[in-house]
C-alpha cells in the first residue's frame, strides 16, 4: 500500500457535509470498537458539529491515498511546549497499513515545529478487567515512545462523560518527548 498523503483540512472544508459526514462517521465507527463495553448506552465520540468546529479551527488533518480520505486525527496546542493528538482514526478496510503511524508522526512533526517539546495523548481504560483494544492501543504508544505521566477517573478531566460510563474506568494520560 501507498504511503498516504496526510495534510491539514482548510477551515472552509468546514461548509463541505459530506466530508465532515464521513469524517464523523470514520471517528464514530473506529471508537465503537475502540470502547465497545465502556460505555452505558450508545456514545458515539463525536458528531457533525463539533467535528466541523475542529476543522473550522484547523485542528483536524487527514489522510488520503489517491484521493481518498483514509485516517484523521485531531491537533491541537495544549501549551508553549505541549501538543496533543486525538480522535485519531484509521478507516478499517486499511487496518493494519499503517496509516494510524502516519498520523501520529505528521501531529508530532506539525507539534515539534510549532516549538512543542512534549506531546500529549489521553486513554480511557477500564479498571477491573482488559478490554483487547485498550490492551492493544497502550502497547502500540509504548512502541511509539509514549509514556504514562498520570492516571485520574475520568470525571476530574470530563466530569460530563463521567454517568455514561458502563463499567469503572481510569483516565490515562501519555507524554512522549520530541526532543
Amino acid at each position: 500500500m501507498r504511503t498516504p498523503e496526510i495534510a491539514f483540512l482548510p477551515p472552509s472544508a468546514a461548509e463541505d457535509a459530506a466530508l465532515v459526514a464521513l469524517l464523523t462517521d470514520l471517528v464514530n465507527t473506529v471508537y465503537a470498537k475502540a470502547e465497545a463495553g465502556l460505555w452505558a448506552g450508545p456514545a458515539d465520540r463525536t458528531n457533525a458539529g463539533e467535528m466541523a468546529g475542529l476543522v473550522r479551527a484547523g485542528e483536524i488533518a487527514v489522510a488520503r491515498i489517491d484521493e481518498a480520505v483514509v485516517g484523521s486525527v485531531r491537533i491541537q496546542r495544549l501549551a508553549e511546549d505541549l501538543g496533543e493528538f486525538g480522535l485519531l482514526a484509521a478507516s478499517p478496510q486499511v487496518r493494519g497499513a499503517g496509516i494510524g503511524r502516519e498520523l501520529v508522526r505528521f501531529a508530532e512533526r506539525h507539534c515539534r515545529g510549532q516549538g512543542c517539546t512534549r506531546m500529549q495523548l489521553e486513554l480511557l481504560v477500564p479498571r477491573g478487567w482488559t478490554h483487547p483494544a485498550k490492551e492493544f492501543l497502550a502497547q502500540w504508544y509504548s512502541r511509539l515512545g509514549y509514556r504514562v505521566v498520570e492516571t485520574s477517573m475520568i470525571d476530574g478531566p470530563h466530569p460530563e462523560l463521567a454517568p455514561l460510563l458502563a463499567a469503572p474506568c481510569d483516565f490515562l494520560i501519555w507524554h512522549k518527548d520530541l526532543g
